[in-house]
């Protein structure tokens, strides 16, 4: 099992991160939140869990120990393999899943693309009892400005690590400003992919 990989970040993509450790480049498939935080040739130590089939071996990486954790119980609900599990951690952080099972939200769990009612509510049934307390407050808690300063640090980031002039990072983070501010609590993925599609327009 490899528990975390620690070296240089030699490419960034939409779904993914390549980092060189010893010479091998390590593919990692990652949320979008996660690859925002990742700059090309930027050392990078990420926590890792290795999802063996037989076809395949993939390696996923995380931006802390507290996302591997819950990727990895989200797991053990009937119906929820990993790319599911990817999926719910590009839409919802740790403590938004925490608080909307513990909550029964079966509408913010639904946001998550493959997911419908009964499975929101088959996930809530199988881990409301150990998916334990929100580790930090609840983004709802936290002033606006605690909130908008991190998203664009960590889309600006995204952008340059796929390539993009800081100059041109920074227009496209603007662009999508007004939407950020109109979901109250910014989804850096969401963010991510509407300023790609920004950038793309020019």
């Amino acid at each position: 099992m490899i528990a975390f990989v620690r070296g240089t970040v030699a490419a960034v993509s939409l779904a993914s991160a390549t980092v060189e450790v010893g010479g091998v480049g390590l593919e990692l498939m990652c949320t979008p939140a996660t690859l925002a935080g990742l700059r090309t040739g930027a050392e990078a130590t990420l926590p890792t869990s290795m999802v063996v089939r037989e076809d395949s071996l993939t390696l996923f990486g995380f931006a802390d120990e507290d996302e591997k954790q819950m990727f990895e119980l989200l797991q053990t609900a009937s119906g929820v393999g990993p790319k599911l599990a990817q999926a719910m951690l590009a839409v919802l952080s740790p403590d938004g899943l925490r608080i909307a099972i513990a909550g029964d939200d079966v509408k913010t769990l639904t946001r998550v693309p493959g997911i419908g009612q009964k499975g929101a509510q088959r996930i809530i049934l199988e881990l409301k009892d150990r998916i334990g307390a929100p580790s930090r407050t609840a983004g709802a808690a936290m002033p606006l400005a605690a909130q908008v300063a991190p998203w664009r640090d960590q889309v600006t980031q995204g952008l340059m690590g796929l390539g993009y002039p800081a100059k041109d990072a920074e227009k496209a983070v603007e662009a999508v400003a007004e939407q950020a501010e109109v979901n109250g609590s910014p989804d850096v993925g969401a963010l991510l992919r509407a300023a790609l599609q920004t950038l793309s327009k020019a």
